[in-house]
């Protein structure tokens, strides 16, 4: 079941946080298993299985990373093992960080594509609150477009984790 549908609210990047807890806790006694201990094993299967489905609903909906992959998923936009197209630009930029990532011999150089790495993922954040914002609003073309921008930043701020794990690596060293 849609995570929405289930909690009874529209689909958005920035839901209610205040109803979203409100509605687990209702959930959460509606559907507390212990309730149902008298009850035939199916009616135990059954309330087990929307006892967590709300705890699932919870984790997703209130956290905006597991929030946004949710979404596009729901859309088919996001896959295991996609292979998205990802924009040249970034792809060379990317190519650029890891050429130096390599060439990389002391702290301070580490320091700098750190910083560039920080620089450009702040600025994928920027871009994604700016398509996230009045989604819910849009009329289906066109929150169709917007789903798509979306999910070519998600794969952009996958490629940028691994690139960061990369720094990790490399900090370790210093």
């Amino acid at each position: 079941m849609n995570y929405f549908e289930f909690y009874n609210i529209t689909e958005s990047f920035h839901p209610d946080l205040a109803a979203i807890k409100k509605q687990f806790y209702a959930l959460s006694k509606k559907y507390h298993p212990d309730f149902f201990a008298n009850e035939d094993e199916v009616k135990q299967q059954e309330i087990l299985e929307l006892s967590t489905l709300n705890n699932k609903a919870y984790q997703t909906l209130s956290d905006a990373n597991k929030l946004s992959e949710y979404i596009l998923k729901l859309h088919g936009l996001v896959n295991e093992g996609a292979k998205p197209q990802l924009p040249t630009d970034f792809l060379m930029e990317m190519m650029d960080i890891n050429e130096r990532l390599m060439e990389i011999e002391n702290a301070e150089q580490l320091a700098g594509v750190t910083a560039e790495v920080l620089a450009i993922e702040g600025d994928i954040n920027e871009e994604l609150a700016t398509l996230t914002t009045g989604y819910e609003g849009l009329g289906d073309t066109a929150k169709e477009s917007r789903l798509n921008e979306i999910a070519n930043i998600y794969y952009r701020q996958k490629y940028l984790l691994r690139i960061k794990e990369s720094l990790n690596t490399f900090a370790s060293r210093f």
